[in-house]
């Protein structure tokens, strides 16, 4: 007795953890890494003055204004985001049909009331006739704006920039994290090194929440199947 309460104790014990811990959070779309740091400038033992007004170390700049567009890993911009996706999709469904039948029998030798005679006398027709007609109307309106810093974590050999950035706020034990990546070019950065979220290529932005709220608002993997499959769960 005492063994199979162990055992009962043991499975209730190990569905609350399935429950509690196992929750199926979605994976990231967002590619990692987040940062990366700069690379190390060379060492020089021994700099050489060649005459001309670069010098190799120097930082890169423009010699009439003090505004430094990101273009090397460790660099950082600011992202805009600012997306707004409006879907509709309608669809109108109408069918019919009709249909008749009739039979004529092949007559009989007489018109006695026997039941080969009805039988052979037959003449029976009928008819039917079904529809069906199905509408629906499917409509998404989404709106997001935020801004995120992003570092350059790497420079592909055409020169555009692989960016990537994240940002977390912790509140009352919920922290909501806001996650982007994406390929800028150099060319659509703006003034103070900001670029617009419609000129990312391949951008990916997330925003994810672990905490009581966000568990509150998810099932796990068994509550799904227990969901799918028992009718009194």
């Amino acid at each position: 007795m005492t063994t199979s309460s162990n055992r009962l104790a043991w499975l209730a014990g190990a569905s609350s953890l399935a429950l509690a811990g196992c929750a199926g959070a979605p994976a990231s779309i967002v590619q990692a890494p987040m940062s990366a740091p700069p690379n190390q400038p060379p060492g020089y033992v021994e700099r050489i003055n060649n005459g001309a007004i670069f010098q190799a170390g120097m930082a890169t700049g423009s010699l009439f204004t003090t505004d430094r567009r990101p273009r090397n890993v460790g660099d950082t911009l600011k992202i805009d985001i600012s997306e707004t996706l409006t879907a509709n999709s309608a669809q109108d469904t109408k069918t019919s049909r009709e249909n008749e039948v009739s039979s004529v029998g092949p007559g009989g030798s007489g018109s006695g009331s026997s039941f080969i005679d009805r039988l052979m006398n037959l003449n029976a027709k009928a008819s039917g006739s079904d529809a069906y007609k199905g509408s629906g109307t499917t409509s998404n309106n989404s709106k997001f704006e935020a801004q995120l810093a992003a570092s350059v974590i790497n420079v592909l050999p055409n020169g555009n920039l692989v960016v990537a950035g994240e940002r977390s706020i912790l509140l009352n034990g919920n922290m909501n994290t806001l996650r982007f990546s994406g390929v800028v070019n150099p060319r659509d950065i703006r003034s103070n090194n900001v670029v617009a979220s419609a000129d990312v290529v391949d951008a990916r932005f997330e925003v994810g929440g672990k905490g009581d709220v966000a568990q509150s608002v998810s099932r796990t993997w068994l509550q799904r199947f227990l969901t799918n499959t028992l009718t009194v769960w």
